[in-house]
């Protein structure tokens, strides 16, 4: 080793190309992946898709705010920061900040990480970001004990991006280092949910009926054999032919199979496959449509579930990595999500809230009014008062 990287590696700096290094070429495209199938076809169940459309759509709906913490621990909004201008006007000019943050939250979900580049100006300053698909990542430990990542073009180009230059967002890992997808922690339960859809859809692909025995009074030659089963499917399975009349000679007769998809509990096996797989990603049934065993009661606590349960940890993760990745350390900025919107429960339970905390001196009106989106109310001029309502001292009857 020569007496330049001596110095490198001990002060922390990472070579950018280093063919020494150890790749980690296995898990990049593939630990994200359930057994046998790819995140994108695990997106064929609907079930998932809508889990993973929720989650990622939600996150990126909602307000993103950026804060600057003083000595003291307050916190006031950073108006004239970066990130709020890219969170205003895009990750970059081909993305908005909700198309990159649903294509990046969507991709953890999926494949256990999701990735993008840190993209800065000339004088260092944030101007953007940009989302790498998982797939065309390849993890490399450096010997400093850091992530380097691999990505290439699709057109048989590679460019490393160094572990200060990428945000990373992981679902829960293994090792600390590449997050793992939980559609790969629970396969089995993927797969089955995958089999009984596969059944379903073999199922009404034959006509929406069971199949059954052609009886013959005598022997049939293989020929006469292929011929009729030829004929049978051509003319009478799938869902095209069901319904026809069947016609038989011969002394042929047919005898249906007694089994019906009720006996085969085809439909409540795939009810449970929706309850399975929105139990994977946190998700109550009622968020992605799902409706059996609803009541109002419990339809209307979905929502505040929804954000406790499951988008309050994924938002935690996020600010967590801008804070690790995009902010200087130990610098004044934080991230925060704004999730009150799906915390703040009906109007009625809300001005409730309001009520308590402007009689307890918790909050004056304009702080209310900031809360439910609106503009402060203006100060009137001093011994100046507003006329009282037209109406006032009258009592009303109902």
């Amino acid at each position: 080793m020569v007496l330049k990287d001596w110095l490198a590696r001990i002060t922390g700096f990472e070579k950018r190309n280093d063919s020494a290094d150890p790749s980690w070429a296995a898990l990049a495209p593939g630990i994200g992946y359930m057994a046998g199938v790819s995140a994108r076809a695990a997106e064929n169940l609907s079930t998932v898709l809508a889990c993973t459309n929720a989650i990622a759509t939600a996150l990126a709906y909602v307000p993103a705010l950026v804060y600057r913490v003083d000595s003291d621990g307050n916190r006031v909004e950073a108006m004239s920061h970066p990130l709020r201008r890219i969170a205003r006007g895009g990750a970059n000019p081909q993305m908005t900040w909700p198309d990159w943050l649903e294509h990046l939250v969507a991709s953890a979900l999926l494949t256990g990480n999701g990735l993008a580049e840190i993209i800065r100006a000339g004088n260092g300053q944030l101007s953007g970001f940009r989302w790498i698909p998982w797939g065309m990542v390849t993890v490399v430990y450096l010997s400093s004990g850091r992530l380097a990542y691999d990505v290439t073009d699709g057109r048989g180009g590679t460019r490393r991006l160094l572990e200060s230059e990428v945000l990373h967002l992981r679902d829960r890992t293994d090792d600390g280092l590449v997050g793992r997808s939980r559609l790969s922690r629970a396969a089995d339960t993927v797969a089955g949910v995958q089999a009984s859809n596969a059944f379903a859809k073999s199922f009404l692909e034959r006509g929406a009926q069971p199949s059954g025995v052609i009886r013959h009074p005598g022997a049939m030659t293989l020929e006469q054999k292929a011929s009729l089963r030829e004929q049978f499917n051509s003319n009478y399975s799938g869902a095209a032919n069901a319904g026809k009349t069947l016609i038989l000679d011969g002394g042929l007769e047919w005898q249906a199979a007694q089994i019906s998809p009720e006996d085969a509990e085809l439909l409540e096996s795939r009810k449970f496959g929706v309850v399975e797989v929105c139990r994977l990603f946190q998700v109550p049934p009622p968020i992605v449509q799902a409706y059996e065993n609803n009541t109002f009661t419990n339809a209307s606590q979905a929502g505040l579930w929804f954000a406790t349960f499951c988008l309050a940890p994924w938002a935690r993760k996020i600010e967590a990595e801008f804070a690790r990745s995009v902010f200087p350390s130990n610098g004044p900025y934080e991230l925060e999500l704004d999730l009150s919107g799906f915390l703040r429960g009906d109007p009625a339970t809300r001005w409730q809230a309001h009520e308590i905390a402007l009689r307890n001196n918790v909050l004056d009106a304009n702080e209310v009014r900031q809360i439910e989106g609106w503009n402060p109310r203006k100060a009137e001029p001093a011994g100046v008062r507003s006329p009282p309502p037209a109406n006032q001292g009258e009592q009303s009857h109902v």
